[in-house]
């Protein structure tokens, strides 16, 4: 039942939490710069939106007059009904057509005159089936189970992930006794993590443990016991090695399927992190007149192992928070401004590392440690994990480059 190197313990004292030395106020930075959509690393649970089924084709004109823009852009100011996101899913399943027939690039200059065809899918009510997905118990009893997700496993159905969900995996595993109270797509589901972040998660069984539980994931773990850490690997190394990131975070005004630190209509975000190590190029590897060394923190040194730890659980809280900072997650490409030609600079001054983090293939984050009260017992119970296979790769070809002799 329990996974080899992860502990579990039921400790009644509360750790106590860090005064870390700095505290950084990320409100005035500019949002980031989304490259492509993907799925979040969050923490809490955010509501479904319902697409209005539309049961006939929906023909579009472009007026004349019109200025040239993009296909997703026209048609959404041309058909309220239907976001713009969804638009530019509908185009790329195959639901637009044009004069040339079927059309998947959203991004394709449409003009005056041009017509359009949309056709959108009725809506899929059917509930989630339960389906046989190993899961990673930790930890189980009578009224919660704790499990290490897997990368590549999103945590509940929506749109794009009808199946193959650890919902559909809870169903199978757990059958009648998993907790109603988050409602048929979410049954027993507490908390959430990204698609591709790894670690440590609650599932409420009973409906107590689904009450007791949401309390403490509401209070974010100021009055209770509930701690949540994670282990990134960030590019560069922040001047300062503990600090508390604080802002607003809000969807980006450049790519609304993402978000960002903004200055108004955000929600309060905190993060806390210390840095646990440094990486950085051997002397062979580095530019005429770089002195940095393999524990520096000057702004080139390559990467940095980071712990971080919420006090809120916003949607995409920590890669948001580090890239805002100027140290994104290595392998976000959607926070990491300039990943691809990182990637290209690694490949000459560090291939080793350049290939393990292409074979991660996803933003290098772990929730390692968890900690709550149990909702029947009272005992603190209390969960670390190893790193992933992927992940630890990466850590090691990082450190094999830090301890070359210069």
């Amino acid at each position: 039942m329990r996974k080899p190197g992860t502990t579990a313990t039921s400790d009644p004292a509360k750790p106590e939490k860090t005064d870390l030395p700095a505290k950084q106020a990320l409100a005035e930075l500019p949002p980031v710069t989304a490259v492509a959509a993907d799925d979040d690393e969050f923490i809490e649970l955010v509501s479904d939106v319902a697409e209005t089924a539309v049961s006939a084709p929906i023909e579009v004109t472009i007026e004349a007059g019109a200025d040239p823009e993009r296909l997703d852009a026209a048609l959404a100011k041309r058909i309220p009904d239907l976001s713009r996101s969804r638009l530019k899913a509908l185009i790329a399943e195959g639901c637009v057509t044009g004069a040339a027939g079927t059309l998947s690039d959203a991004s394709r200059r449409v003009n005056a005159g041009d017509r359009f065809v949309v056709t959108v899918p009725a809506a899929i009510a059917a509930l989630p089936e339960p389906e046989d997905i190993p899961l990673d118990v930790v930890y189980e009893d009578s009224d919660l189970l704790v499990i290490d997700k897997p990368a590549g496993l999103v945590v509940h159905p929506g749109a794009g992930n009808s199946t193959g969900t650890l919902v559909n995996a809870l169903l199978h595993h757990c059958g009648a006794s998993l907790s109603g109270i988050g409602g048929v797509s979410r049954p027993g589901i507490v908390h959430r993590l990204d698609k591709d972040t790894t670690g440590l998660m609650v599932v409420a069984k009973s409906d107590r443990a689904h009450v007791g539980l949401s309390k403490q994931f509401a209070d974010h773990g100021r009055e209770g016991p509930l701690e949540r850490a994670y282990q990134a690997i960030v590019w560069g190394v922040p001047r300062q090695s503990a600090g508390t990131l604080e802002s607003l975070i809000g969807r980006s005004p450049k790519a609304r399927e993402l978000m960002a630190v903004v200055k108004s209509g955000g929600r309060e975000a905190i993060t806390h992190y210390t840095v646990l190590e440094r990486f950085a190029l051997p002397a062979e590897g580095r530019r005429p007149g770089d002195r940095r060394g393999a524990t520096g923190n000057d702004a080139e040194a390559i990467a940095s192992l980071v712990e971080c730890r919420l006090e809120t659980g916003r949607t995409h809280q920590i890669r948001v928070h580090m890239a805002a900072m100027g140290h994104p997650l290595l392998g976000d490409a959607d926070y990491g401004s300039g990943y691809r030609t990182k990637i290209d600079k690694l490949q000459k001054s560090a291939p080793k590392v350049a290939a393990a983090l292409l074979a991660l293939d996803r933003q290098a984050l772990h929730a390692y440690l968890l900690a709550f009260e149990h909702p029947k017992t009272r005992k603190v119970m209390r969960f670390e994990g190893e790193l992933p296979a992927d992940f630890t790769r990466l850590l090691e070809a990082l450190r094999a480059l830090s301890d070359q002799k210069a």
